[in-house]
């Protein structure tokens, strides 16, 4: 490959030498380069073109296309030019284009294949999914008919028993369906290895049967195939759907189970709640009754103070003289007491001393 390549190189370095010779002294530099580059550009697109070629070729056909690159008209014939290499002729590089060209085609027949099967089976899946998406809102349309409904209107008559019970009936019924059409399917098998045993009798003994009755007998035997794979398809699509049930009958019952144990616990936090509120209540007529008292307090209080009558300011005055006055005699009644202490202390003084001089012990108070 690499040895190629440095051939093809050298080719088109060698051809882009040629050309520049021989139109050096006809065109001006500009062109010159401009006329270079497209040809450098159609050499180096001949050279991706006859490296694609050779890496898609086996040791055989590598071996071939040497022989014939070396043979030129049913001969081989080999140009012993010092600095020149030998080049591709131009039907050998119709032939390689050609082959290119038919691997490609291939190549995109192959990619569009595959591309047509994976949208067949994207296809399939699709249809498959929105036929399980329809049975799945057909039963939940059912559960909300039958059981989602009262659960809403009557949640407190509403067992965990019921519902366990309503999805081991819808089993149950997937149950039978399936059983009935794998009787179906065996009756069909059965239908099909008569018709088979009766078809090779027929062939063996070639008496009394015609090409019309053998045409027949394929039709109602494709039939009887498209039937049978109809009915396989339907079982497998029951057993899926029975298990996907099943799962379902599962997490619905550990959900159920969730909300019961939530139900059981919101029910003790409505009684304590209620115990709390009738404690409330009980304080609040407490609260009331206390209130009732102090309104009729207030009621009192307010009508005495209607019937008070504010004194004449001359009374007043009388009045207020009056208790100056007291107040004056008081005070002059308490310097009197006080006087009048001090003048016992006196005595009472003097009384002892005149006892102790008379020899007598001191007076007891």
């Amino acid at each position: 490959m690499s040895k190629t390549k440095a051939t093809n190189e050298t080719n088109a370095k060698f051809t882009i030498a040629t050309m520049a010779e021989a139109r050096v002294d006809s065109k001006p530099d500009a062109e010159l380069v401009e006329y270079l580059k497209r040809c450098n550009a159609g050499l180096q697109a001949e050279i991706d073109l006859f490296e694609r070629y050779t890496s898609r070729m086996d040791l055989r056909a590598e071996s071939e296309i040497a022989s014939q690159m070396g043979t030129s008209g049913g001969k081989k014939t080999r140009v012993q030019t010092p600095g020149r290499q030998q080049l591709l002729t131009l039907e050998q590089k119709c032939a390689v284009a050609q082959n290119v060209h038919k691997q490609l085609n291939e190549d995109l027949k192959r990619l569009q294949s595959n591309s047509e099967r994976l949208q067949d089976n994207y296809k399939a899946t699709l249809e498959e999914a929105d036929v399980h998406l329809a049975e799945v809102k057909k039963e939940c349309c059912q559960f909300d008919r039958d059981i989602g409904k009262a659960l809403r209107d009557k949640p407190s008559l509403m067992r965990v028993e019921k519902v366990i019970r309503y999805i081991e009936d819808r089993i149950k019924a997937k149950d039978n369906l399936m059983e009935k059409l794998d009787r179906q399917n065996a009756a069909l098998l059965a239908h099909k290895r008569k018709l088979n045993l009766q078809l090779k009798i027929q062939e063996k003994m070639g008496k009394g049967l015609t090409a019309l009755d053998f045409e027949q007998l394929k039709i109602e035997n494709i039939r009887s195939r498209k039937q049978l794979d109809e009915q396989n398809h339907k079982h497998m699509d029951l057993k899926l759907f029975a298990g996907k049930t099943l799962h379902a009958m599962n997490s619905n019952k550990e959900n159920l189970q969730t909300l019961t144990q939530e139900s059981d616990a919101l029910s003790g936090d409505i009684a304590s709640r209620i115990k709390l509120m009738v404690k409330i209540e009980e304080e609040t007529k407490q609260a009331e009754e206390e209130r009732s008292k102090a309104e009729a307090l207030n009621k009192k209080l307010r009508g005495q103070l209607a019937d008070f009558q504010v004194p004449h300011v001359l009374k007043y005055i009388e009045v207020k003289d009056s208790h100056s006055q007291l107040e004056k005699n008081v005070r002059a009644w308490e310097r009197k007491v006080e006087i009048a202490e001090m003048a016992l202390k006196t005595y009472t003084k003097a009384w002892d001393k005149l006892r102790k001089s008379a020899g007598a012990g001191p007076a007891r108070a």
